[in-house]
């Protein structure tokens, strides 16, 4: 077995390193699976030609096909491997179709599966827990499997734990027939909406998006303090905003930021949490956040919108944090900006590039007006292709000309979606395609859309496999009601204190989510949690956010913090110094999720504007106290006794309690007024 198939690694990061996808592997078999991966998606979500059980089924199927076929180009030169990779993927392929060619017969013994049935479930699910296992590792795998184990011999625990007890038919009913187990909630969200908003970014990213997101963070802030590492944080930040992976925007910014930070004087470490942090923050930033959002709105039975205008500030609050840490950084390290003349114009790439925010400004514009996540996704992604090949020929035409057929091919686009219907949009893609193999350019402006089709297709594979193993999770808390039992023991552990709660959540979560990806940590932790705190008064939809928020923290935190792993890795930096490098950096941020839980304002959910722009303004007062203590600088360098009373101050404005936030910005007023002055008598002397 490889170093990669022990650990279980990221296709983002593999991709990176050459050693997978990459150069001098043989991929061909996995470009035409992505390739017709791709068009199923687009197709079925355009056009809906299958019903939903199918759909999620031969969604499965394809990403199990993936995955086995990457081993199988890791494993050339062993016909053996090769052989047996390529017999599990046709295999995990041809089940996934079980459910299309029987899908009447299915439902008329609903509920009293047949052998056939029994057969073709077990290996199924055997199927994606070697799947995962192989990209993953063994943490996830091995913790489903604690589930399946306790749905299959829970009525042996003594009480308040064990259960009834079920028959081998009902958990694999569970499991594979029905939409509670591997075909549930999350695999429908991975199978129609993650994965056109994973391909949306893709057609964006190969179109050049990365690079003027680069050069206007390069205009905006590169040549202030610390310029960049501000560039980091707000480059990773656009690419947040049609990226929803963290580990891929590690992986694609940081190959250019890391360098910087270190060309400029930043020590590799602390380059590399930079990135980390930043590039984590993408899963929060509206409008393309990651698929915990997606899983999140149909949990809750909200719309996509909500769960962005919820995510909003935090997300803005999570970045301003990171600003606020490198800015604080570069003062005690003495660090300068890039000189102006060597940073790009912000507005001039904007000039260059300005009509790859077309289908940007599309997607969040339908979004906001209350459109579905797929006609959104769908409409986002045709107009992103529209503008690429339309692009194209445009610049062949040339001056005024070229312009009036760019907008005339976009506007006619945009008003079939709501007029003339989704047959008129293809008939155009397809008129573009056909155009751009005549034109000078052309070819390779369709290479650049093949190469979206592929990325974006192996990019939905983690996501989707994740997606599909927690459904054995999920299926056994619905099937045994084991959420009910865990709630318990947690209201007893806190004694129904709201603090103790969320302190434990907190604990909880980072702790998950060190060993498995963000979404099972949300999806288990929200599933026994979130009731909880909701009887304690916490909107849903907080402490669903709540929970999401410290599942990407948890990506930062060592000891395992893949993210920060990805970072180090890029940056040649020692590991456990980038994860507690990662964790200061992100360290003022902690604040903005149980701020959000005291006064849920903060994510538009109660309360006036007037009410949000208060707790924003003492939100973001508490960062700064924050911060300062974490780095031990603000004006000057900070004394310990300073520093506690910098964190004494921040922690009265989250309290909340009636009397808190007075204490606590009279304790701040405190603090910032003997801090200037001492560092005004330094100046002075």
């Amino acid at each position: 077995m490889s170093q990669n198939e022990e650990k279980g690694v990221d296709p983002a990061e593999i991709d990176t390193k050459g050693e997978v996808f990459g150069h001098g592997v043989d991929s061909t078999g996995i470009f035409w699976i992505a390739i017709v991966f791709s068009a199923f998606q687009i197709v079925t979500a355009a056009y809906s030609p299958l019903s939903s059980l199918p759909v999620r089924s031969i969604h499965v199927g394809f990403l199990l096909l993936m995955v086995f076929a990457l081993y199988a180009a890791m494993g050339r030169g062993n016909p053996v491997k090769v052989a047996t990779c390529w017999a599990l993927g046709g295999l995990s392929f041809l089940l996934s179709l079980y459910h299309l060619v029987y899908e009447g017969d299915l439902v008329q013994r609903s509920g009293d599966p047949s052998t056939a049935d029994l057969v073709v479930g077990t290996i199924m699910v055997a199927l994606v827990f070697e799947a995962a296992r192989r990209l993953m590792g063994w943490a996830l795998p091995m913790l489903c499997l604690v589930f399946v184990a306790y749905a299959a011999f829970g009525e042996i625990l003594p009480a308040p734990l064990g259960h009834r007890g079920y028959g081998y038919d009902q958990i694999v009913n569970q499991y594979f027939l029905g939409t509670e187990g591997i075909f549930g909630i999350p695999c429908y969200v991975s199978a129609t909406y993650i994965f056109l908003f994973i391909l949306f970014g893709s057609f964006l990213e190969q179109a050049g998006m990365i690079r003027l997101f680069t050069d206007v963070a390069l205009g905006t802030v590169g040549h202030t303090k610390g310029g960049p590492a501000k560039v980091a944080v707000v480059t990773s930040g656009l690419m947040g905003t049609i990226n929803g992976s963290g580990i891929a925007n590690v992986v694609t910014t940081g190959q250019l930021t890391i360098p910087l930070m270190k060309r400029f004087g930043y020590r590799a470490e602390f380059a590399a949490a930079v990135e980390a942090t930043a590039s984590m923050g993408g899963q929060i930033m509206p409008p393309v956040m990651g698929a915990v959002a997606f899983i999140m709105a149909e949990t809750l039975n909200i719309s996509y919108a909500e769960v962005c205008k919820a995510a909003a500030i935090p997300a803005l609050l999570y970045y301003a944090s990171a600003l606020w840490m490198v800015h604080l950084e570069a003062g005690i390290a003495g660090l300068h900006g890039m000189p102006k003349d060597q940073c790009p114009s912000a507005i001039g790439a904007l000039k260059r590039q300005w009509y790859l925010m077309v289908p940007l400004a599309a997607l969040v514009y339908l979004l906001l007006a209350g459109f579905t996540p797929m006609f959104s996704g769908t409409v986002g992604l045709a107009l992103t292709a529209i503008v690429i090949l339309g692009s194209s020929i445009a610049a062949n035409i040339g001056g005024m000309a070229g312009r009036v057929v760019f907008w005339g091919v976009l506007g006619v686009a945009s008003s079939a979606f709501f007029k003339l219907g989704i047959n008129v949009v293809v008939g155009i893609v397809v008129a573009l395609i056909a155009v751009n193999f005549f034109v000078r350019g052309g070819r390779e402006t369709m290479n650049m859309t093949v190469r979206g089709l592929v990325e974006g297709a192996r990019s939905a594979v983690p996501v989707g496999v994740a997606c599909t193993l927690v459904g054995t999770i999920i299926g056994t808390m619905t099937l045994t009601g084991i959420a009910g039992t865990f709630t318990q023991g947690l209201v007893s552990m806190s004694g129904g204190s709201l603090f103790l709660t969320l302190v434990l959540t907190m604990i909880a979560s980072l702790i998950l989510g060190m060993g498995i990806p963000t979404i099972p940590t949300y999806i288990i932790t929200s599933s026994l949690v979130a009731p909880m705190l909701f009887k304690m008064g916490v909107p849903l939809i907080v402490s669903h956010m709540y929970v999401f928020y410290f599942g990407i923290l948890a990506d930062l935190t060592p000891p395992v913090g893949l993210a920060a792993f990805a970072a180090a890795s890029i940056a040649r930096a020692k590991f456990a110094v980038t994860g507690i490098w990662a964790v200061r950096v992100a360290m003022a941020g902690f604040v903005v999720p149980f701020m959000a839980v005291y006064d849920p304002s903060l994510m538009m959910v109660s309360g006036s504007l007037l009410d949000t722009a208060y707790v924003v303004g003492k939100c973001l007062l508490a960062i700064g106290l924050w911060g300062a203590a974490t780095i031990g600088y603000l004006w000057m360098p900070m004394r310990l006794w300073e520093r506690g009373l910098a964190v004494a101050a921040a922690f009265l404005l989250v309290a909340a309690i009636p009397w808190t936030d007075q204490a606590g910005f009279a304790l701040s007023a405190l603090f910032l007024g003997w801090h200037w002055l001492q560092a005004r008598k330094a100046v002075s002397a």
